[in-house]
């Protein structure tokens, strides 16, 4: 069939005086074609006009794409049991034709990023070869939508609190931060709502806020408005994972920062320049980094067990054994785990991921070879009480000869009593206890509060006056 070129070209021809013969040897075609064309009397191309083989099974057809939910080889094959003789691909063509089960693609959107607008941030899960063995690892990239300066690293979970290490991480990379930070509605960050509604957790926005941008979220089912950060992970999977592995997760951290700045700096046809020529122009648009930034941290509380460890995510780190029964603060950072006595730092570890029950010790925190736990002679705690009240020497004779051993653990805890209580309440508690021999501390306790209760927690005049039945 002519195209719509040839026919108005024949149609000019013939108007020109030109003969069919003259008019089909100049174009390359046959005289019968050029009478056809100038039969037709138009130059436009008819359409095809022949029955569809499908038409008759319309109805049928519907109803069976309902009854399987668009499965259209399901749909073939109950037309195919019931007489039609089309093919699978005829159908498709049916249904593609008359809008069943198909809708016209929209052309894709185009976005315009000025220099410190926007960055984007996504994550995907992948699998990488640590140690050998085929580990299941969550990949998380941060993208300069106008430079298209890129950061990823791999993580074994991504909760909220791997996200703001990321993400303080990749912004140093970057030397700032841009005005936006584009998510995918994402719950790591994301509070309530989704797209435009969506808010972050007060968390994640006070994060934001410290460094000067806002998270923004595109609209469910827009990913084309996040490709600037989607594009990357095809390249990640098969120009950076493939190979003989890592042997840890901070050697593939080491890996990833290597490839990115190799990757950055590499001409791209594309874009006709480096990441990092482009990077240089909007490097200046870019929101200064905060003076101080302090480490990302998760917050534990631990007592240190009888070992002398605390535990945190099923790993075991040494502290000093003076603080044995002791509760600390401990502060997880993606890189040392540090202890805390009060406002004091007492102990840093390297943050270990594995295998479970792994002790990290530090050979200061125990006590000196052969010097062990003194065995004569009273305890920190029973000098420590005696000294801040001797009258309390005898019952804390029979204390510890009832506690058995050196008692250290029930002296400590009449010794918080001491510290916690008024002195005279609590003597007098302790005479009458001592009387009839009794040494459980709990009824001690209950006994100092039955001594204290009518001078410390009085009740007003008037509300003592009603619940004895007074006149209102």
């Amino acid at each position: 069939m002519l195209d719509e070129g040839k026919r108005t070209a024949i149609f000019e021809l013939h108007k020109k005086g030109h003969g069919s013969r003259t008019i089909a040897t100049d174009l390359g075609v046959s005289r019968q074609a050029v009478r056809d064309v100038l039969k037709s009397g138009s130059a436009e191309v008819s359409p095809l006009e022949r029955a569809e083989a499908a038409e008759p099974w319309r109805d049928r057809i519907l109803e069976l794409f309902a009854l399987y939910e668009g499965h259209l080889g399901r749909v073939h094959e109950d037309l195919f049991k019931a007489g039609a003789g089309f093919s699978y691909p005829a159908l498709t063509a049916f249904c593609r034709r008359h809008g069943i089960g198909y809708s016209a693609k929209l052309p894709a959107g185009r976005y315009e990023f000025p220099p410190g607008k926007e960055m984007q941030h996504d994550t995907s899960p992948h699998a990488a070869k640590i140690k050998g063995v085929a580990t299941k690892i969550q990949i998380a990239s941060l993208v300069l939508c106008h430079s298209r300066l890129i950061f990823f690293q791999l993580y074994l979970r991504f909760t909220r609190f791997e996200c703001k290490a990321f993400l303080a991480e990749a912004l140093a990379y970057f030397g700032g931060a841009a005005e936006e930070c584009m998510i995918d509605n994402t719950h790591v960050i994301v509070a309530s709502g989704s797209g435009a509604d969506m808010v972050p957790a007060p968390e994640m926005a006070a994060f934001g806020a410290r460094y000067g941008f806002v998270f923004k979220a595109h609209e469910k089912g827009d990913a084309n408005r996040s490709a600037r950060v989607e594009a990357p992970f095809h390249r990640i999977q098969t120009a950076f994972l493939p190979g003989p592995g890592f042997d840890d997760l901070p050697h593939a951290n080491r890996a990833a920062r290597t490839t990115c700045d190799d990757w950055n700096a590499k001409h791209s046809n594309k874009l006709h320049a480096s990441r990092r020529e482009l990077f240089a122009a909007e490097r200046p648009s870019l929101k200064p980094l905060p003076l101080h930034a302090p480490d990302v941290y998760l917050l534990h509380t631990r007592t240190v067990d009888a070992e002398g460890y605390v535990h945190v995510n099923r790993i075991r780190y040494s502290a000093p054994y003076r603080l044995i029964a002791r509760q600390l603060e401990v502060r997880e950072t993606m890189s040392q785990v540090e202890l805390y006595d009060g406002p004091r730092r007492v102990a840093v570890h390297a943050r270990v991921a594995g295998p479970i029950d792994t002790r990290v010790t530090d050979p200061s925190h125990r006590p000196p070879r052969g010097e062990g736990r003194p065995k004569e002679g009273p305890s920190t705690e029973e000098t420590t009480l005696l000294a801040i009240e001797p009258r309390l020497a005898d019952y804390a004779v029979r204390l510890k000869q009832h506690a058995g051993g050196r008692g250290t653990l029930a002296l400590r805890r009449l010794l918080s009593m001491l510290r916690d209580y008024p002195r005279a309440p609590l003597l007098a508690a302790v005479a009458q206890a001592e009387q009839y021999g009794l040494f459980h501390l709990d009824r001690l306790e209950r006994m100092v509060l039955g001594q204290i209760a009518h001078d410390y927690f009085l009740l007003p005049v008037e509300r003592v006056h009603k619940e004895e039945g007074g006149d209102e």
